[in-house]
């Protein structure tokens, strides 16, 4: 039978309300861990709830969010004008999931499961210093010449030109509309198509913060699994070290995996979270959240970063 969840709001510290889900045990919580799922660019909270439903089946509490500007949390007026930036989606909208987590869950490990931008706003939110363990999956800041050289030139002509000049002409980027992931605010647009490999050059550098954004992502010390997919264009290996190398103090583990590994053709970038994966990757990411080790023959597998 599954489980409804109880949709709900949290407050962030510049005043704005991002809408969240969560499905939760009755009774006593000792040793249950929280799952807070962190979504990838453009895509609303509601594509993980099946696999939200399938942790909770499997004895863990889960909250899922949207980031401002997107699905649940999209603002009354439009995206037109609405002013976002991926500094916002880690430093206030993460960051009000992981103290509501705190406060509503009091004693109960944090975990986070981090779908692609997702492992980059984590090292963002002041609270990631709580968080037990990590699962990021495709986790990347969409620096280009990171991408999958066979395919790196359609995708700048796709993602870094004709998104950025769509979103300058209509005010925030129509996903929805074209069929490409959900509806967009501009300044993510912007800072998307114009990423830096180097952290001090990034299109956020006007952020001023305390700490300073780099050494914020020293400040998180779970365990992490970090998750490759062959044929993910955006998520290759070296797009991967490149976000975990600012996670310094962290423990980090690398699982690079083959559509092949689980008897499939394909997997991609965002099908790792589909329900058809249920009974081969989910599992993987729940013995890692549950226990912080992977199953054989995977976990011969793993290799430690840093």
């Amino acid at each position: 039978m599954t489980a409804h969840p109880r949709d709900f709001q949290v407050v962030t510290a510049d005043q704005l309300l991002i809408g969240a889900s969560e499905w939760r045990h009755d009774g006593e919580a000792s040793g249950r861990n929280v799952v807070v799922i962190a979504p990838a660019t453009s895509v609303r909270a509601r594509y993980y709830h099946r696999f939200a439903e399938y942790l909770h089946a499997s004895g863990c509490d889960v909250v899922t969010f949207d980031y401002r500007g997107i699905g649940a949390s999209r603002p009354p007026g439009g995206l037109r004008r609405f002013n976002a930036s991926y500094v916002d989606w880690g430093r206030y909208d993460l960051e009000a999931v992981l103290q509501y987590v705190t406060s509503r869950y009091p004693g109960q490990p944090i975990d986070v499961v981090a779908h692609s931008i997702g492992g980059f706003t984590l090292g963002l939110a002041a609270s990631s210093h709580r968080v037990r363990r990590a699962l990021t999956v495709g986790a990347q800041i969409a620096y280009w010449p990171d991408y999958n050289p066979r395919k790196r030139l359609q995708m700048v002509l796709r993602w870094h030109l004709f998104m950025p000049l769509v979103a300058w002409l209509f005010g925030y980027f129509p996903g929805a509309r074209l069929g490409w992931l959900e509806d967009t605010p501009l300044g993510i647009v912007r800072q998307w198509s114009a990423l830096h490999r180097d952290f001090e050059k990034q299109p956020w550098k006007t952020h001023r913060t305390d700490p300073p954004l780099p050494l914020q992502f020293e400040l998180f010390r779970g365990e992490t699994l970090a998750i490759s997919l062959a044929d993910d264009d955006w998520g290759t290996p070296a797009a991967i070290r490149r976000l975990l190398d600012l996670y310094k103090h962290a423990r980090r583990h690398h699982l690079h995996l083959e559509p092949a590994d689980i008897g499939v053709s394909q997997i991609g970038h965002f099908a790792y979270f589909n329900s058809r994966f249920a009974d081969s990757l989910w599992p993987l990411a729940l013995r890692w959240l549950q226990t912080g080790a992977m199953p054989a023959p995977f976990a011969a597998r793993l290799c430690a970063v840093g």
